[in-house]
């Protein structure tokens, strides 16, 4: 067992804040152990919860979509998010609420160790990138923190519902596009 798969397992157990007693299934992440690129989102939703994997709905199917205009899939990314059970209604998660996921996604990061993370959306740049991060003025921006060059996309949810934001991002997936290539 790898120390990713050994983590996966005492994340299923726990029990460090209130979402574990609404959650169908503890949603780890999904990908290559050895991934050069990470995409993490804020929490799981409605059908994450259920499949107890990250991007499954709608929102899911447009990310896979985004993933092939540049070449990638699943095989090749890790895909995670910040809090790994579903918050109720799917509200942001609350800062304890990521506080007490930290520690599992912290590890996440430090054995799978990619060269670029994507953060989808505000909530997961905000924790990424800056606190005060704007998702629609900073997006597709290259920040660079622990060694790492990281950008937020808007999140898969937001492009499905303002359809006028997908040209700008598919500028921001280009620019992934070429980092990836850079490695």
């Amino acid at each position: 067992m790898t120390e990713l798969e050994k983590l996966r397992e005492e994340c299923l157990n726990c029990t460090r804040c209130p979402l574990w007693e609404t959650r169908t299934n503890v949603v780890f992440g999904v990908g290559p152990g050895d991934a050069k690129v990470m995409f993490i989102g804020e929490g799981p939703g409605e059908h994450e919860d259920l499949q107890g994997e990250p991007f499954v709905g709608r929102g899911g199917k447009l990310l896979d979509d985004m993933l092939e205009l540049i070449d990638l899939d699943r095989s090749k990314v890790y895909i995670a998010n910040m809090v790994k059970c579903r918050p109720p209604k799917n509200r942001d998660p609350l800062p304890e609420e990521q506080m007490a996921c930290s520690g599992w996604l912290s590890r996440q990061l430090e054995l799978i160790n990619p060269r670029i993370i994507v953060c989808l959306g505000r909530i997961a740049a905000m924790r990424f990138i800056k606190p005060d991060f704007k998702i629609t003025r900073e997006h597709g921006q290259w920040f660079e923190k622990d060694g790492r060059r990281v950008m937020a996309l808007y999140h898969p949810a937001a492009l499905l519902r303002d359809p006028n934001k997908r040209p700008e991002t598919f500028d921001d997936l280009k620019r992934i596009q070429a980092a990836i290539a850079a490695l």
